[in-house]
């Protein structure tokens, strides 16, 4: 008796105008893909940011006031980012320190 296989991979099939596939092969392209690796990639990405956006994040209300302790206490200064941020643009820099 033959067993049947669980398919593992979906076909999906979608009409687009063409500026929207020349703009697609452009972009595969670009980044060595072929059209349907660019856009499964692509599509799953995008599925990624929404699911991650509607995520549900749960915790002990220990936690959540742990938590809003630490985002409502005063940001405590980063020496290396204080320092970063008192040096000059390079546009604004002396022209004599610079040779």
């Amino acid at each position: 008796m033959a067993t049947v296989a669980d398919r593992k991979e979906y076909p999906i099939s979608m009409r687009l105008p063409e500026a929207d596939v020349a703009m697609i092969d452009r972009a595969a392209s670009l980044r060595g893909r072929s059209r349907t690796d660019f856009v499964r990639e692509a599509a799953v990405r995008a599925a990624e940011e929404v699911v991650m956006e509607h995520g549900l994040v749960r915790m002990s209300p220990e936690g959540f006031t742990a938590f809003m302790e630490a985002v409502s206490a005063p940001a405590a200064p980063v020496p290396e980012m204080v320092e970063l941020a008192r040096r000059p643009a390079p546009w604004e820099a002396d022209e004599t320190s610079q040779r």
